[in-house]
């Protein structure tokens, strides 16, 4: 039971929403898709779900050509991140709502409406109404009803994006554990590399309708193939710069200089790129691949955990981002660290030379 895309893509007169994608998510799999607003993650969606038809390609699922199938002839759910629940009904009847339509004996709707009630807390809302719960409630409802539903794909739209903080990490440590045992196909989209961090699977990352990279979340994390998937997959944004190796050293700008880490000793000199992890670019004293940097403060970020500051190293803005909290003063010159055996080399087209998290 797997879910392929070949050759897939989509346009809209003269705009293209998603470049030719082809896809293959696997049974049992949690699939994110991680991408900013706009990178193409809800219209790809819907590809998925049959609510909307490619221009180009074909969509399979367990082995039957699907391409133009109509969303009521797939088994599978879809949840949003706004609430979507039938205000006129109870909460059990919006679980039980989609296994009604499909022709479920009354016996076995009420032993799956339990079961996912139990699951996700909500057995002593069931008779509630949607306007009754919290925000956090009515998206368990919508997963629930997802879930109840025995779906072989279930589509998650951004579901937590509009609930508070503590209800989306509640929410966040619970979903993979909802599906592990389920064989269905899940994906998930996000605009949040932490959460992609958080659930494991596989992660594709989109930026303007592609997907750039695809496989398994820790991988696409730590070896990005190419200067834009690096982009897309960290939170605070990768700190770039254009680099020249020069023998044994990496020149930055005018003044800035460090030494060539190991991974990228075998490089020929000459101009790259290079991307470095805000929490590789720290106050405390480095390792013995480190190299120190001065920088103007420009802002300085305080969260009782964690320090974020931006700076000024010889005209570009760069971020570090550490643990605990730093007495950082705006305007003033401050050292840190860089990882330099953290950083990514990439070329000038954008491709992954050396460097590795």
């Amino acid at each position: 039971m797997t879910l392929e895309l070949r050759q897939v893509s989509k346009r809209v007169g003269a705009d293209v929403h998603i470049h030719e994608t082809s896809l293959m998510l696997e049974p049992g799999s949690f699939n994110i898709l991680l991408g900013t607003t706009l990178a193409g993650k809800t219209t790809l969606m819907k590809l998925m779900a049959g609510l909307d038809r490619p221009s180009t390609g074909s969509i399979w699922f367990d082995g039957q050509n699907v391409t133009g199938v109509s969303v009521q002839k797939r088994n599978l759910s879809m949840v949003y991140q706004q609430f979507i629940n039938y205000p006129n009904l109870s909460v059990y009847e919006n679980i039980a709502s989609p296994l009604r339509v499909a022709g479920v004996a009354r016996r076995e709707i009420d032993a799956r409406v339990q079961e996912v009630a139990e699951l996700l807390r909500l057995t002593p809302m069931l008779k509630r109404r949607p306007s009754e719960l919290s925000g956090g409630q009515q998206q368990r409802t919508a997963l629930a009803r997802a879930l109840a539903k025995e779906s072989s794909l279930i589509l998650l739209d951004e579901p937590l994006a509009n609930l508070d903080y503590k209800l989306r990490e509640e929410l966040r440590d619970e979903l993979p554990k909802l599906f592990a045992d389920r064989n269905c196909i899940v994906a998930y989209a996000t605009t949040e590399a932490s959460e992609a961090l958080l659930f494991g699977g596989n992660t594709a990352t989109l930026h303007e309708g592609r997907v750039t990279q695809f496989g398994p979340t820790s991988t696409i994390y730590r070896r990005p193939n190419t200067l834009t998937s690096a982009r897309v997959f960290s939170d605070p944004p990768i700190n770039v710069a254009r680099i020249r190796k020069a023998g044994d050293e990496i020149v930055v700008g005018e003044r800035v200089r460090w030494p060539v880490g190991r991974a990228a000793r075998h490089l020929a000199d000459g101009d790259y790129s290079i991307g470095i992890r805000p929490h590789h670019i720290t106050p405390h004293r480095g390792n013995e691949g480190s190299a120190t940097i001065e920088g103007r403060v420009l802002v300085a970020e305080l969260s009782g955990s964690e320090s974020v500051v931006h700076f000024d190293m010889d005209g570009q803005t760069w971020v570090s981002q550490s643990q605990g909290i730093h007495p950082f003063e705006v305007g003033s010159l401050t050292r840190l660290q860089v990882d330099v055996e953290r950083g990514f080399i990439f070329s000038a087209d954008g491709d992954l030379m050396a460097g590795g998290d």
